[in-house]
């Protein structure tokens, strides 16, 4: 063989290497990205606009889930194409023109970048828009009109989001976190892209079956944390059932109490391509959540505000966290609504420098935040914040005192102040902001470890202020979150419901077929 065949064979073999090359590459599932995630509480006077939302686009949504880095095996699995992701902190109902414009948006890119295999949607379940009682319905309805029905949907959520049949039928995979605390958040949107994948890359396309029960129990997140009993061992049910042949996976969502429409309750889903097994485990899991409804116990001891501050000046253990759950802005709530504040100010154990330190954190005062950073840190300022959003339960508190700290740049609330009024530090915000973290209070100076009590707006503690507690009450205050949900008055919820009706009936848990998308 001379030399110019020599060249020719390898030419002909570096073409096909290409040719194969391009054809893998051309042959890669084309899979569209969106996210839409909000809690909002139907009990509060909020309003979540355009401004309450941030807002991902192209590269920052990859940048959002780990499992997308640039080199990771499932970024190299598709062509992703993201659309639009809108996150807020939880709040009050989306403005109706607001959730037009997401949408919108999304499907614009998707009628222009299609057509798509696939889809992997991630919504939180528990958005409220004006006007309407299912807005993830709605989204996905909406969705699967522009991708058409071959498109394979597999959709992620939280916890404390709400399951239509409407969604679950345009759903071909659907999945929750398993864990509250959320710290399974990120595992179960790589589980639901990883569910997609697979099911594209088998050859085997949309699951066969889908199983949907409602099960009507509405209880908070605070009394169904995967902490303790009987949270923890009804969802380490779910796992085990998705190793079975014929499921691939399945869920349990608690449902979102401060939301009152008829979709708002618990509700169970499982999948997969053996009717007799996905419907089993569906009856599984809705039996094994309504025979435990009564066990379900506060994931903390719970008072009044009265009986938690006495608990807390008298204890000797550091920091002693308080949760005002009432105002919870992480479950919808307005976060400045001031009745907790104000009966701060009237205690006496307070009102001096040498007093129990107490670390508020936080109320919204944009003109307070205004006229403080005019005078400076070390300057004394006697001005009102609190109660713009919600005035219910008190009006405006006026904050006397010395400005120790003013830090701009923080990415929910903007500009923060810290205010000593007497032994306390009130924390003023530009804009509302929960605070999770050690940092969130070191930033501005504070050491919470040293203060004899924290207090924040939030329920159930996230795991870093849960691990820095000497000592946790969750006290029973006023707000559109507020823990007593008969006292809230629900009047749209489908009724019987536990624990509204506590002695109804056991209802019928039966497995429901949901049709598929392209049925």
């Amino acid at each position: 063989m001379n030399n110019k065949s020599v060249i020719a064979i390898f030419a002909l073999c570096m073409l096909l290497i290409s040719s194969c090359a391009k054809k893998e590459k051309k042959d890669l599932p084309k899979i569209a990205i969106a996210g839409f995630w909000i809690e909002s509480s139907t009990f509060s006077p909020a309003k979540s606009d355009v401004n309450s939302f941030k807002q991902l686009r192209g590269d920052e949504i990859f940048n959002y889930y780990p499992f997308f880095g640039v080199d990771s095996t499932l970024r190299k699995q598709a062509k992703w194409v993201p659309t639009l992701r809108a996150r807020a902190i939880p709040g009050g109902v989306v403005t109706k023109e607001t959730y037009e414009t997401f949408v919108s948006e999304i499907l614009e890119k998707l009628k222009v970048n299609g057509p798509f295999d696939a889809m992997f949607l991630d919504v939180h379940g528990a958005s409220s828009v004006e006007g309407m009682d299912d807005p993830e319905g709605d989204l996905i309805t909406r969705i699967r009109k522009v991708v058409g029905t071959d498109c394979m949907i597999s959709t992620s959520m939280d916890l404390h989001g709400n399951v239509t049949p409407e969604l679950v039928k345009h759903s071909d995979l659907i999945t929750c976190f398993r864990l509250a605390p959320h710290e399974d958040a990120m595992e179960t949107r790589r589980r639901a892209v990883k569910n997609l994948l697979d099911r594209l890359e088998s050859g085997k396309g949309k699951p066969k079956y889908k199983a949907w029960i409602p099960v009507p129990v509405l209880l908070p997140g605070e009394k169904t944390s995967t902490r303790i009993e009987p949270g923890k061992s009804l969802y380490a049910k779910i796992d085990p059932l998705t190793k079975q042949e014929g499921v691939i996976d399945a869920a349990i969502w608690v449902g979102y109490a401060w939301g009152d429409a008829p979709r708002n309750t618990a509700t169970v889903t499982a999948y997969g391509d053996s009717k007799e097994e996905v419907a089993k485990a569906a009856e599984y899991l809705a039996k094994s959540f309504w025979d435990v409804r009564k066990e379900f116990e506060f994931v903390a001891p719970v008072a009044s505000l009265d009986e938690s501050l006495k608990a807390a000046i008298k204890s000797d253990k550091k920091p002693f966290i308080i949760s005002d759950m009432g105002d919870n802005p992480t479950a919808g709530g307005a976060g400045d609504v001031t009745w907790t504040l104000a009966e701060l100010l009237k205690r006496p154990e307070f009102k001096k420098a040498g007093g129990p330190s107490l670390i508020y954190a936080s109320i919204p005062g944009p003109k307070f935040v205004e006229k403080a950073v005019k005078l400076g840190e070390g300057a004394m300022i006697e001005a009102e914040a609190g109660a713009n959003v919600d005035s219910r339960y008190s009006g405006p508190v006026k904050l006397k005192g010395k400005i120790e700290k003013i830090r701009h740049g923080d990415k929910h609330a903007e500009t923060e102040v810290v205010v000593k009024v007497g032994s306390m530090h009130v924390i003023v915000t530009k804009i509302r902001k929960p605070y999770h973290h050690e940092a969130d209070f070191t930033n501005l100076g504070l050491n919470p470890r040293e203060s004899d009590i924290v207090m924040v707006k939030i329920g159930y503690l996230v795991p870093e202020l849960y691990n820095m507690r000497g000592d946790w009450l969750m006290a029973l205050t006023p707000g559109g979150v507020d823990q007593d949900l008969i006292r809230l008055g629900h009047k749209r919820i489908k009724r019987p419901m536990f624990p509204f009706d506590a002695d109804m009936e056991n209802p019928d848990l039966s497995a429901r077929m949901i049709p598929l998308s392209n049925e």
